[in-house]
C-alpha cells in the first residue's frame, strides 16, 4: 500500500532515540537529519503525484495492491527499465541522490537467494522472507542497506583479523535468534530508514561461516547504534531553492550483540552462498546506478549550460563539445542500465537479475568520469563560486545595490537570477556537501576497481579468442595446429560467437 510522507514523519518520529551524532544522543528531528529526511519524504510525495503513476508506484505481486517502486520486487525487464526512470526522475526533484535504491536492491538480491538457499539446503529462508516482504510492502517501508563490514586489516580475511568483529558476525544462537557484533559503514539514509537490510560484504570459507549472515532489523532495534555525520547544501536566508531542502546522513552501524529473531534471519552459516549474495546485491545497485548517475549529470549538464548561457558564452565551440561530452556520459550510462534490463534473467524465485556486465561498465563510466563532469562545469562557471560573497551581503542595504550592480552578466537576465545560478554552483563543487557528493560519485556502489573485477569475471573473454582464432586461421590451439583449407562447422561456431544475436528478452508479467 501507499502512505503518505506525514504518515511515514510520524511513524519516524515514534522510534526511540539510537543516533548519535557530534557527541550527542539526538532524536530523528534533529535539524541536521531534516534535510535527508526530506529527500525519503519526497519518494512518498512523488508516490502520491498522478503524473508519476506506474512510475514511482507499481503493482504488488504479492497481493496486487498499488505499491511505491521502491518496495517492489522486480518481475520483469519492464519493472527494471522503469527503476532506472523512477530514479532518474527522483534526482531531477531533489537534485541528486534520491537514496531509496539501495534498500530495494538489497531487497530483490535477498529473494533471489533465500529461494536458492531453499533449494540447495532444504531450509526456510524463502517462506519467511516471503512474509517480511509482504510486511515491506503493506507499511510502504524505507530501507537502509548495510553490507560494508570496517574490514580491518586489508590484508588479512575475517577470520584472520586480531579483532574478529571487524566483520559483523554470529557471536551466539538461542531460542529466539541469533546474536551479532560487528559494525557496517557508508549507511546512507540509515538515520531515518524504517529497517536496515544486513549483507555479507565478501566471498567467506568454511572456517569463516559466523560471518555468513543476513538479516533484516528495525533502525531502532536494542542495541543498535548510528553514529552518524550529515550533509546538506548551504541553508538559505533568503534566497530560498528547493535543492537546499534536502542532504543525506551517512552512519557506522554498530551492532553491539544484537539479537535478532529467528524470522528476520535469512542466511546463517551458508558461507558458499556469501559471496553470491554479495555480488548479486552489488550487481542490482550497479543497475540502479545506471538511473541514477544521468539523473545527476543532468544536474551537472543543466547548470553548466545555464551558466554559459547567462555568461553569454554558450554557442563557443569548447562549450558546445563540453555539453557534448556530458551528454555522452549521462547517456551511455543509461543505455548501460537500459542493456542490462533487457538482457536481464529471470531467477529461481521469479525475480529479474539484471546482466551484470552491462551493469558494471555502466558503473564504472559513471564514476571515472564524475571529475570530469565537474571539471567542466567548473571550467565553464569560472572561479566566482568559490570567491561568491555570503548570502548575507546581497541582503544588506549598503552591499546589495553593488552586487546587484555587478552581477549583472549577458542582457535580458536579472542579477538575481545570475546570483542564485552561482550560488547553487557553489553548492554542488565547493561545499562541504558537493566534496561528499563528488566521492560518493566515485565510491557509491562500488569503486571502478571493484566494477572492473565484476567486469573481468563476467565477461567471455574466451568467445573473444574464438573470434581471433577464427579469423587468423588458428584451427586447434591446443595441438598448434593451423589450418589452410579445412571446413569447420560455421553455423555451430556461430551459434557460440555472437554474443549480439541473442533475441531480446520481452516484459513479461
Amino acid at each position: 500500500m501507499l502512505i503518505t510522507s506525514e504518515e511515514w514523519v510520524e511513524r519516524q518520529l515514534r522510534m526511540k532515540k539510537n543516533i548519535y551524532m557530534g557527541g550527542e544522543l539526538i532524536g530523528r528531528d534533529h535539524p541536521m537529519i531534516l534535510p535527508g529526511r526530506n529527500v525519503i519524504a519526497m519518494t512518498y510525495d512523488m508516490a502520491q503525484d498522478p503524473k508519476y503513476k506506474g512510475i514511482i508506484t507499481t503493482t504488488s505481486h504479492v497481493d496486487g495492491s498499488e505499491i511505491n517502486r521502491w518496495c517492489n520486487l522486480h518481475q520483469s525487464v519492464q519493472d527494471l527499465l522503469t527503476k532506472q526512470k523512477s530514479t532518474r526522475c527522483g534526482i531531477h526533484n531533489c537534485g541528486f541522490c534520491m537514496q531509496r535504491c539501495m534498500g530495494n536492491d538489497g531487497l530483490n538480491a535477498l529473494y533471489v537467494v533465500t529461494k536458492e538457499l531453499d533449494d540447495q539446503y532444504g531450509t526456510s529462508y524463502h517462506s519467511k522472507y516471503q512474509e517480511y516482504v509482504r510486511y515491506f510492502q503493506k507499511n510502504d517501508i524505507a530501507a537502509a542497506l548495510a553490507q560494508t563490514d570496517v574490514k580491518g586489516d586489508r590484508l588479512k580475511r575475517p577470520a584472520q583479523q586480531d579483532d574478529p568483529d571487524q566483520y559483523v558476525r554470529i557471536v551466539s544462537k538461542n531460542k529466539d535468534g541469533i546474536v551479532v557484533r560487528g559494525a557496517k559503514v557508508h549507511i546512507t539514509l540509515g538515520a531515518y530508514a524504517d529497517e536496515i537490510i544486513v549483507l555479507p560484504t565478501r566471498t567467506l570459507k568454511e572456517e569463516e561461516k559466523d560471518y555468513a549472515v543476513a538479516f533484516t532489523i528495525p533502525a531502532d532495534a536494542e542495541n543498535v547504534y548510528l553514529i552518524n555525520r550529515a550533509s546538506a547544501p548551504r541553508a538559505r536566508k533568503k534566497f530560498k531553492a528547493p535543492m537546499n531542502n534536502y542532504g543525506s546522513s551517512d552512519a557506522y552501524l554498530v551492532f553491539d550483540d544484537v539479537l535478532v529473531p529467528w524470522e528476520r534471519v535469512f542466511m546463517c552459516g551458508e558461507y558458499e552462498y556469501a559471496g553470491r549474495l554479495a555480488l548479486l546485491f552489488a550487481n542490482y545497485h550497479r543497475h540502479a546506478y545506471c538511473g541514477c548517475k544521468p539523473g545527476v549529470t543532468d544536474v551537472i549538464m543543466g547548470f553548466t549550460e545555464l551558466v554559459a548561457e547567462y555568461s553569454g558564452i554558450e554557442k563557443a565551440q569548447h562549450v558546445r563539445h563540453e555539453i557534448a561530452d556530458l551528454i555522452s556520459v549521462a547517456e551511455l550510462v543509461y543505455a548501460a542500465g537500459i542493456a542490462s534490463s533487457v538482457n536481464a534473467e529471470r531467477s529461481s524465485s521469479g525475480v529479474m537479475v539484471p546482466n551484470a556486465v552491462y551493469s558494471n561498465v555502466g558503473r564504472r563510466l559513471a564514476g571515472e568520469n564524475i571529475y570530469h563532469e565537474h571539471n567542466i562545469l567548473v571550467a565553464i562557471a569560472g572561479g566566482l563560486p568559490a570567491t561568491l560573497p555570503f548570502e548575507e551581503d546581497f541582503i544588506n542595504e549598503k552591499t546589495a545595490p553593488f552586487l546587484k550592480k555587478y552581477m549583472r552578466r549577458k542582457k535580458g537576465y536579472s542579477s538575481d537570477e545570475i546570483h542564485r545560478c552561482f550560488r547553487s554552483i557553489s553548492d554542488l563543487t565547493c561545499s562541504a556537501w558537493g566534496g561528499v557528493w563528488q566521492i560518493a560519485g566515485v565510491h557509491g556502489g562500488g569503486s571502478p576497481i571493484m566494477e572492473t573485477i565484476a567486469i573481468l569475471s563476467n565477461y567471455d573473454l574466451k568467445q573473444k579468442v574464438d573470434i581471433a582464432k577464427y579469423l587468423a586461421g588458428i584451427h586447434n590451439l591446443e595441438g598448434g595446429e593451423i589450418f589452410k583449407n579445412e571446413k569447420i562447422d560455421l553455423e555451430s561456431f556461430k551459434n557460440h560467437l555472437n554474443l549480439y544475436s541473442r533475441p531480446q528478452k520481452t516484459a513479461t508479467p
